[in-house]
């Protein structure tokens, strides 16, 4: 027996030991297209045994022959190896295609392209990243349809205007909401808000407004979602109204860490320059003006104009032509852009990271105009157990703009170019030359500031838990800090300044609570049930606080603040605030990869509505049908995609301010006593406007989608209108907000896809989309009358804001009169258009629109080799333009002002035939405010255009760095357009708020800019 236990015993070790002889450590280096992969996952298959490769894509394992090793990554293929005789096991990954599906953010969840039920316009990185701007909306313009993008003018801070699908409100916002890695973001200085100090529609102290999202960088964007019909925006309720821009920043990437540096360096000039009198034209002109003038005999009138030349010319001699200012050159300036950021990211298994810069100094086209801003940001997510995740990001950033004083004002630049040739700029010692037509706005340029200074917070912490593989909690905390200082200075010989010095002090800051917790439940059952539920709720606390104070007499334009004025002449207080509570869900189920279908709710409540109706229910539905896997079609080698949708949807819009619906009252001083005075009458009940919309579309693929496409048509009817209703005078206020009237907006929708070359050298590929987007006023207030704001008119059965004016019939070929016509109605209900030289005899008309009817976009994208090409086309038809400044510079002598040279061509002689009246001075023949000076604001831009060159990999290999690209693009390069009354067709005013749009008045054209750069990646 003993013998028998040894023998055993011996057996056993010799097992033991033959086991330890096979184990063996096994080395390699894994990797990928572009070199060694970091962080990859190597498990010994059937064990729990694993590692990972480090920095630099190596290995080592212990292992035994005959297993095998697992290699897996995400976004690559899984290789597995058998282990036999060798040591070193070297492995290259591929691309997944299966992962490689895009991906559409959907709102407190991602949706695959492929299975949605919604319309959501998707870009990335790479088509924003050619276009060096401060606005990098600038870079979306033409690449989504039925997204309208425009720059109110050449402000380099200037406002941006984005309606997707046509203007949704009459007196409330018809921008988007952003959100910003899930972060509903607030826009301070909404047009609607009310007490802000300054204009009247508050976006600044100046007037003038600011793109709520200046300061993010486009080198932070890894993608923006742009949530167009009601199913995909009513997972935000109350605030999708006028759709929504999920803005998705970068995160780390598995792989080798990666470090980016873009340089660039950018000239721009304004895209248009338009005519006008020089001094010769100019004294010719206003000399005949005169001469015809009613209010004097021909020398009369000679004389008095030669009097105003004599004034003009100061010392000089106007008589000889000694001095001919081209006043449009004093006004513009050449435009300077440097651009620098940089990018460090990385991941491995658990951990994420990306941390980002940017520096951007812009001088503008306009004189007096600058910006520069700095940004940073910190992504960060760790992976802690096996179920929980954590994160946090964080970005910070400034922005200080330069303005001329009271830029939106006579004292504009551009409002310089109304000043006579005959002027001096600067008297021979330097100062500004008092004598012109205008103030002079190089007085403010010299003696005067206007300062902002923007400061914007933006951070969220989250966690993440999984309770199983397909149930998990997500809770967000989100903040949103924005602080505004606005430093207004005038000096002693400003403009306009009746002391020694004024300064105005603003500060506008806001911050923004938002705590959100969802859970998602994410399974699929059988193979072909897929079953997705999210279920959350959300809280949004919102606090502003406005203060500014002015003070006066300075002892010295040296120290410009409001603590050296000698008396505080006023001040403003102001302390706002308004909440949301939010209840939401969301299911999605698809059957087969074939039948899909979607719902969602969300339940708003805001302080801002009526005590009785406060809360609010948006609901929304939707399927589609994936044809194209069905048997009668999945075989098909032409039809490679084809899928039907549907959707409807509730939406709301709240974005009317903070207290529309309260009784407020304003301080006030009766015998130097305090007080109070009615201001607002409260409305219990007004509440959320609501939009209803039905889209309809069709994605297809042909040819393994080399050609690919989507049609839509969508029908929304907006409701419940928020809209302030004129009282009558004895009711001791102007307006009540209130609910009244519906607008509709429907339309169809275009986008084809092409891949027209694919080879290993040579791929091009073009986008093209166009919408067209009819608008109609369907219902309003006091039994469907008619409202008018001065150049707009809301009537029943009219686009929204209509043009409203009398309508201009050209010149009388026998006298030089302008005519009108009379426009009355006849008892056929006809128009009679017969002429009249009295514009208050001519009856007002619908004369055209302020939104375009049709917008189209083409991007081309072209690469050979190392060469790469890019650009972007753009248009729009059916819109008009209003040029308000038409009755001063397009007005035939009736004033001093600068004329546009068209008035070259006035009639002069019976039999003349002409559009331009009789140069009479002082007469207002033909500056009434008409049609004259209405245009068709048709346009097709070169707006975006790119040319790139590669260095080759070999060449830069001993260097270190992956890559190195220089590069030259191109912003608003060229204009194709007959809009004359302007200088540019997309440049409106300053205040050009939802009630008077498309308004021009000496509004400045955008830059067309070019810009070289270099691209460096380690």
């Amino acid at each position: 027996m003993k013998k028998k236990c040894t023998w055993l015993l011996m057996f056993f070790l010799i097992g033991i030991c033959g086991a330890f002889a096979q184990e063996k450590t096994v080395t390699g280096t894994v990797t990928d297209e572009t070199g060694p992969l970091p962080g990859v996952n190597i498990l010994v298959k059937g064990t729990t045994q694993g590692i990972q490769t480090d920095f630099d894509g190596n290995y080592a394992i212990q292992v035994s022959e005959g297993q095998t090793l697992v290699f897996s990554y995400l976004g690559l293929k899984t290789v597995e190896r058998k282990v036999e005789n060798t040591s070193i096991i070297n492995v290259t990954m591929q691309e997944d295609a299966s992962q490689l599906e895009e991906v559409i953010v959907v709102g407190y969840g991602t949706q695959s392209k492929r299975n949605l039920t919604d319309n959501v316009a998707k870009l990335t990185s790479d088509d924003i990243k050619e276009v060096q701007n401060p606005n990098f909306q600038n870079a979306l313009v033409g690449k989504a349809a039925g997204v309208q993008i425009t720059q109110t003018n050449g402000k380099v801070e200037g406002g941006i205007n984005i309606r997707v699908r046509g203007a949704a409100s009459i007196s409330g916002d018809s921008q988007p909401l952003y959100v910003v890695d899930g972060i509903p973001l607030l826009d301070p200085l909404s047009d609607n808000d009310v007490f802000l100090p300054g204009a009247a529609n508050n976006a600044t102290g100046n007037g003038a407004p600011t793109n709520p999202l200046l300061t993010l960088s486009a080198n932070e964007i890894e993608s923006i979602d742009i949530l167009k019909d009601a199913s995909s925006a009513a997972i935000y309720g109350a605030r999708g109204a006028n759709g929504v821009v999920i803005i998705t920043t970068k995160r780390g990437k598995q792989g080798k860490a990666s470090f980016s540096i873009n340089l660039a360096q950018g000239f721009s000039q304004p895209t248009n320059r338009r005519e006008y009198l020089n001094a010769a034209e100019y004294v010719e002109l206003f000399t005949e003006a005169g001469r015809n003038s009613p209010f004097f005999t021909p020398d009369e009138g000679q004389a008095f104009v030669e009097a105003r030349f004599d004034r003009y010319a100061g010392d000089t001699d106007w008589r000889t032509g000694e001095v001919d200012t081209n006043w449009q050159d004093e006004s513009f300036q050449d435009g300077y852009q440097t651009d620098a950021d940089f990018s460090v990211s990385g991941a491995d298994a658990k951990t994420s990271y990306f941390f980002s810069g940017a520096y951007n100094n812009s001088t503008g086209i306009i004189r007096g105009n600058e910006l520069e801003k700095a940004s940073a940001r910190i992504n960060l997510s760790h992976q802690l157990t096996d179920r929980f995740k954590a994160g946090m990001n964080l970005s910070f950033s400034r922005a200080e703009i330069d303005r001329i004083s009271n830029d939106n004002a006579f004292s504009t630049p551009l409002q310089a170019i109304a000043q006579s040739p005959l002027a001096l700029t600067r008297l021979p010692d330097g100062t500004p030359n008092s004598s012109t037509q205008y103030g002079n706005f190089l007085f403010d340029l010299d003696n005067a500031f206007f300062k902002t200074i923007i400061r914007r917070l933006t951070g969220k912490a989250y966690g993440e838990f999984k309770f199983t593989d397909y149930l998990k909690i997500n809770s967000d905390f989100a903040y949103d800090f924005f602080s505004q200082t606005e430093d207004d200075y005038d000096g002693l010989n400003a403009l306009f300044q009746s002391t020694s010095g004024q300064a105005i002090a603003t500060d506008i800051y806001s911050e923004n609570y938002i705590f959100s917790n969802y859970l998602t439940f994410d399974k699929t059952f059988n193979e072909n049930h897929d079953v997705n539920f999210v279920l959350g709720t959300e809280f949004n606390k919102i606090n502003r606080r406005i203060g500014s104070v002015t003070s006066i007499l300075f002892p010295s334009d040296a120290i410009p603040v409001v603590s050296s004025g000698a008396e505080v002449t006023s001040g403003t207080g102001i302390q706002r605030r308004s909440t949301f509570l939010s209840y939401f869900a969301r299911a999605t189920y698809s059957f087969d990869n074939k039948y899909l279908f979607k719902a969602s709710v969300r339940r708003d409540g805001s302080s801002r509505f009526g005590s009785n109706v406060r809360f609010g229910t948006f609901p929304s539905f939707s399927a589609g049908w994936v044809l194209s896997e069905e048997n009668f079609l999945n075989k098909s080698e032409t039809l490679s995609f084809l899928k039907l949708r549907a959707s409807w949807g509730q939406l709301g819009n709240a974005e009317i301010g903070d207290y529309p619906s309260r009784y407020l009252f304003t301080s006030a001083s009766y015998n130097k006593q305090g007080g109070l005075a009615p201001l607002q009458p409260g409305n219990n009940e007004l509440t959320w406007e609501k939009s209803v919309q039905t889209d309809i579309g069709l994605e297809f693929g042909f040819f393994d989608n080399a050609i690919s496409g989507e049609i839509d048509y969508y029908n929304k009817e907006t409701d419940n209108l928020l809209f302030a209703l004129p009282l009558p005078g004895s009711a001791g206020a102007a307006t009540v907000n209130t609910n009244a009237g519906t607008l509709v907006n429907k339309g169809v929708e275009f986008v084809l896809n092409t891949r027209n070359v694919s080879t290993e050298n040579f791929t091009w590929t073009t986008n093209f989309n166009i919408a067209k987007n009819e608008n109609e006023v369907t219902a309003l207030a006091n039994d469907n009358a008619d409202v008018i704001t001065g150049r707009n008119i809301l009537r029943v059965g009219e686009n929204l804001n209509s043009f409203y004016m009398i309508e201009y019939a050209g010149v009388d070929p026998d006298n030089g009169d302008a005519l009108y016509f009379l426009n009355t109605e006849n008892a056929d209900g006809t128009l009679d258009k017969t002429t009249t030289n009295n514009p208050n005899e001519a009856q007002r008309i619908v004369a055209g629109n302020p939104y375009p009817e049709w917008t189209a976009g083409l991007t081309s994208n072209i690469n050979y080799k190392n060469i790469d090409f890019t650009f972007t086309f753009q248009g729009q038809w059916g819109a008009s333009i209003f040029n308000d400044a038409g009755r001063f510079e397009s007005a035939n002598g009736d004033f001093f002002d600068n004329q546009t040279r068209d008035q070259l061509n006035r009639w002069q002689q019976p039999g003349d035939i002409t559009d331009v009246p009789q140069a009479r001075l002082f007469d207002a023949n033909g500056t009434a405010r008409s049609t004259r000076y209405l245009d068709n604001a048709d346009f097709i831009r070169l707006r975006n255009i790119s040319l790139g060159y590669t260095i080759p990999g070999e060449s830069i290999a001993k260097t270190g760095l992956s890559s190195v690209r220089v590069y030259v693009s191109g912003l608003n390069l060229l204009t194709f357009t007959n809009f004359e009354q302007g200088w540019d067709p997309e440049s409106t005013i300053d205040v050009n708020g939802p009630a008077q749009p498309g308004i021009a008045f000496y509004s400045a054209p955008p830059a067309k800019t070019v810009t070289i750069g270099l691209n460096i990646n380690f």
